[in-house]
C-alpha cells in the first residue's frame, strides 16, 4: 500500500480504500471476510455510503479492535432505517441514522462526516435550512467529527461548498467517461472538472474518488461510451493522477476482489498506462496536459507531468507550487527542444512551447 497525507490534519491515508456498495447487501460473513482482507492488505480508509446495513455490521465486528488505525467516511443523509440504503434530508431521520451507524460500528467518533450526495442547489438549501450543515460543523467543534466532507457529482455544488471553507475532503466521481462529459454523472465540462481538482489541491482539500470504474461501465467494451474496455489498473492510476486526489474507493464483493484491486501495486507501469484515452478525448481536453506521463522517457530526464502540474497549480494560486517546482531535480529551462514528448502526447500538447512558457514563469 502507498499512503498520501491529508493536507488538513496530516493523516496518512491509503491511496486505495474500500467502497461499501458491494458488501452492503452481501452475506454478513462474506462482507466480514472482505473487510478483513482489505485491512490486511493495508487499506485504512472505508467509505460507508453503503447499499445496505451489512457493511456496518461487518466493519463494526472486524475493525473494532483496530479503530485507531482506520478512518471511516460516514454520510449525513444516508438512511438505513428500513434495512436498505435510503437518501434523506430530514434532520430527525439523519440524527437517528448517524446514531445507529456509530453504535453498529462500535465507535464514538467520526473521522470524516460527510454532507451526503448533494447534486442540486435545492438539496443544498434544504440541508442548510434543516440545520444539517450547522449540525455537522457543531459536531466538528465538539470533536465528534474530525473532518467535514461533501459527496457530490456536480462541480458547481462542490465549488459552492468550497466557498464556505468548511470541508477537508471531497468525494467526487472521477473517471475518463465523466471527465469527458459522457455518462449519467458526466456533469460539467472537462475544464470545469479539472479546475475543481486543481482548486482542491490548492486549498488543501483532499479528494476521495467514487465511481472510478463508472459502475463497471468502463471495464466492458459493450457498455463503455468509448467502445473500448479499460482496466481497473488504468482507471485507478488515472484517478490518482488527478490533482488533489488522496484515495480511490473501488467496491469489492469478496476477498478475491479486494486482492485483485490491490494487485495494482504489483503491476507493471505499462499495465497502468491510460494514454489510450487520448484517442477518445473531449474536444476541450485537446492541448491540455493531463499528467499521464505518456511523453516519457524524456532525453533530458525532465519530469514533464510534474512540471506541468506545478505550473498549473501555481497559476491557480497555489503558493506552495513554486517551492515544489524549484525542488525538482531538473527544470523546464533544461528542455532540449527535441520534440520527443510532443510527438508522443495523445492530447496534442506542444510540450516544448509549454516548457519555455514554464521556464519564463518560474525563472528557472
Amino acid at each position: 500500500m502507498e499512503y498520501r497525507r491529508l493536507p488538513h490534519g496530516n493523516e496518512m491515508i491509503g491511496v486505495i480504500g474500500l467502497g461499501s456498495a458491494s458488501i452492503g447487501t452481501a452475506r454478513i460473513d462474506t462482507a466480514a471476510k472482505t473487510v478483513e482482507a482489505a485491512f490486511k492488505g493495508g487499506i485504512n480508509y472505508f467509505d460507508l455510503a453503503s447499499s445496505g446495513p451489512n457493511a456496518f455490521y461487518a466493519c463494526g465486528e472486524v475493525l473494532k479492535d483496530v479503530r485507531e488505525k482506520i478512518h471511516y467516511q460516514i454520510h449525513f443523509g444516508a438512511d438505513y432505517s428500513e434495512g436498505k440504503y435510503g437518501w434523506t434530508t430530514d434532520p430527525d431521520t439523519i440524527r437517528k441514522s448517524v446514531e445507529w451507524q456509530l453504535d453498529t460500528l462500535s465507535t464514538d467518533y467520526i473521522d470524516f462526516g460527510f454532507i451526503h450526495c448533494i447534486d442540486e442547489e435545492k438539496d443544498l438549501h434544504t440541508m442548510e435550512e434543516n440545520g444539517i450543515i450547522p449540525l455537522i460543523v457543531k459536531l466538528k467543534k465538539e470533536g465528534i467529527i474530525h473532518h467535514i466532507g461533501l459527496s457530490t457529482h456536480t462541480p458547481s455544488i462542490a465549488e459552492r461548498i468550497l466557498d464556505m471553507d468548511i470541508i477537508d475532503m471531497l468525494m467526487f466521481s472521477i473517471n475518463p467517461c465523466y471527465d469527458y462529459t459522457k455518462g449519467e454523472f458526466g456533469i460539467g465540462t472537462n475544464s470545469e472538472r479539472m479546475n475543481l481538482y486543481r482548486r482542491c489541491e490548492k486549498e488543501g482539500v483532499g479528494i476521495s474518488v467514487m465511481k472510478a470504474f463508472a459502475g463497471g461501465q468502463l471495464l466492458d467494451a459493450k457498455l463503455s461510451p468509448f467502445g473500448k474496455a479499460l482496466t481497473k489498473n488504468q482507471l485507478i492510476q488515472y484517478a490518482l493522477d488527478r490533482p488533489g486526489v488522496i484515495t480511490v474507493l473501488p467496491g469489492a464483493a469478496s476477498p478475491e476482489e479486494v486482492n485483485e484491486v490491490l494487485s495494482f501495486f504489483d503491476s507493471e507501469e505499462t499495465e497502468k498506462d491510460y494514454s489510450e484515452i487520448g484517442q477518445f478525448k473531449a474536444d476541450d481536453a485537446k492541448g491540455r496536459c493531463v499528467y499521464c506521463n505518456h511523453c516519457q522517457p524524456c532525453p533530458a530526464r525532465l519530469d514533464i507531468a510534474l512540471i506541468n502540474k506545478y505550473y498549473d497549480l501555481a497559476k491557480a494560486g497555489d503558493e506552495l507550487a513554486k517551492e515544489h517546482y524549484i525542488s525538482l531535480g531538473r527544470h523546464a529551462s533544461e528542455c532540449l527542444g527535441c520534440g520527443h514528448c510532443s510527438a508522443r502526447c495523445p492530447f496534442e500538447v506542444n510540450q516544448y512551447q509549454r516548457m519555455m512558457e514554464i521556464a519564463e514563469y518560474f525563472g528557472i
